[in-house]
């Protein structure tokens, strides 16, 4: 949909994070209202609106993937159903409840628990700074299988986590530089590079704002059962801590997470 250069100017000043959501509002809204271009008009209205009926469209936390409908090309994993698994536990926790008990009528999206799912470690859906970030992996493993030295696993891993050793006729990997993407898997194609373990990396408390960090990584890879069960354990601390709508980030200690 084409916009005013007014419209652009002004959409450019929200927040990078946010920003493909609110171009996205504004076109829904402007097309709803039978229009074919979107002016400066288009995004005060949208934004009124916004700030307006926000308690109404608040459910307590966001949940966010970064692949469209047709899938990426770069997934480590595919986690369609699974998406749909944490949305239900979410739900189900009912945090909205516990932010109306604790904040009041006067609940911000800024209090929703964050939660993000991303397919692949280039995590467009970003991870990094969400309460909870979880991330597809898959880890490499050599096999007896002969390696017939194409290159090819070497040349699509941007790490430069594999070499080729021409004298064992096989290819080896730096695990202190391989960041799980599954690539190399991918290419091989006679199988000399497997699949040793498929899961998702776990990031606890990043957060955007006045202080912001980076969350911390758990050690090792989980399966969807255990994954559900960390979110799960995160939700109960997060219920058992959090005062006046602190965000899960602002009170994560690992040292008293894993004490729960």
């Amino acid at each position: 949909m084409k916009w005013t250069e007014e419209a652009e100017k002004a959409i450019k000043k929200v927040p990078f994070f946010v920003r493909k959501k609110v171009r996205a509002r504004v076109e829904n809204e402007a097309m709803a209202a039978g229009r074919k271009c979107v002016t400066i008009l288009d995004l005060k209205t949208a934004q009124k609106k916004y700030l307006t009926n926000m308690s109404s469209e608040i459910k307590g936390f966001q949940l966010d993937t970064c692949f469209g409908s047709g899938g990426c090309p770069n997934r480590a994993v595919e986690s369609n159903t699974f998406f749909n698994s944490l949305e239900n536990l979410l739900v189900k926790a009912d945090i909205l409840k516990f932010l109306r008990e604790h904040v009041g009528d006067h609940i911000k999206f800024h209090h929703e628990f964050r939660v993000t799912l991303a397919d692949c470690p280039n995590a467009c859906s970003q991870p990094q700074i969400k309460d909870i970030g979880i991330i597809g992996a898959s880890i490499p493993e050599i096999t007896e299988n002969e390696c017939l030295l194409c290159g090819d696993c070497v040349q699509i891993c941007k790490e430069n986590a594999v070499i080729l050793n021409k004298k064992k006729c096989a290819p080896e990997i730096d695990y202190n530089l391989c960041i799980k993407c599954g690539q190399c898997i991918k290419k091989c194609s006679t199988g000399t590079i497997s699949n040793k373990k498929a899961g998702f990396r776990i990031l606890l408390g990043g957060k955007l704002g006045r202080h912001p960090r980076l969350a911390e990584e758990l050690p090792g890879i989980f399966n969807e059962e255990e994954t559900l069960k960390i979110v799960k354990k995160c939700i109960t601390y997060y219920k058992k801590n959090s005062k006046d709508g602190a965000r899960f980030a602002n009170i994560y200690n690992n040292q008293q997470f894993f004490d729960i």
